[in-house]
């Protein structure tokens, strides 16, 4: 069976088109939204002056601007994987503040604590521990270690302590770079956490393959 759909006309398309660029899905970064505004604007160029010129009419730009949403939604989803790389990247500690002792990253963070301030508390304990790592030198100092790469890293110095500290750092990004919000439950667990490594005597490293300062 065969069915015939008449022409669409040039307003009904460009309102089609705007409707598919308006979803959300398509709106998640700065720079996937300053492309879609430019293909907007492109759009409502093709619908305005090459209708006439175009084999097959309004159907044939009506199919040109789906294959253009489609490959919107592929950069979108790309940027967004790259975006989430470079925050996996980013050193523990702040860029340009001025490093603290463990024990001063402690303090901090209960301060936050006692303030109700639950995701200040658990950046500044996962800091602790980092900074703790390097006093006690079970790791080496290393400015730009990421949290992916302490709970590593100090996994295969704190045997048994590798689900906790995968957590962590899991944690720590969440709040950090995924705008996601500290509990007390959640700081408590750190807590817990960077006391029970304090207490704990690390393993030896393994032979032959030293720590290097270099992220892993």
């Amino acid at each position: 069976m065969v069915i015939s759909v008449g022409p669409i006309g040039r307003d009904p398309a460009q309102r089609l088109a705007r409707q598919e660029l308006s979803k959300p899905i398509y709106h998640q970064t700065s720079i996937p939204q300053e492309i879609l505004h430019a293909i907007e604007q492109f759009l409502q160029r093709l619908f305005g002056g090459a209708s006439q010129a175009t084999p097959g009419g309004w159907w044939t730009l009506v199919a040109l601007a789906a294959v253009l949403v489609a490959i919107i939604a592929v950069i979108v989803t790309r940027l967004g994987s790259l975006r989430a790389s470079a925050r996996r990247a980013t050193p523990v500690r702040e860029p340009g503040a001025k490093p603290l002792t463990a024990r001063q990253y402690r303090q901090a963070a209960a301060e936050s604590a006692g303030q109700g301030d639950y995701s200040t508390a658990i950046l500044q304990r996962f800091r602790a521990i980092a900074a703790s790592c390097e006093e006690r030198q079970v790791l080496p100092p290393y400015a730009g270690r990421t949290a992916d790469e302490l709970a590593v890293q100090a996994s295969a110095r704190f045997p048994g302590r590798e689900a906790e500290l995968g957590d962590a750092a899991r944690l720590f990004d969440q709040i950090r770079y995924g705008d996601g919000a500290g509990t007390k439950d959640g700081y408590e667990r750190l807590r817990d956490l960077d006391e029970a490594l304090a207490g704990l005597t690390p393993v030896a490293a393994q032979a032959g393959r030293p720590f290097s300062a270099a992220p892993v």
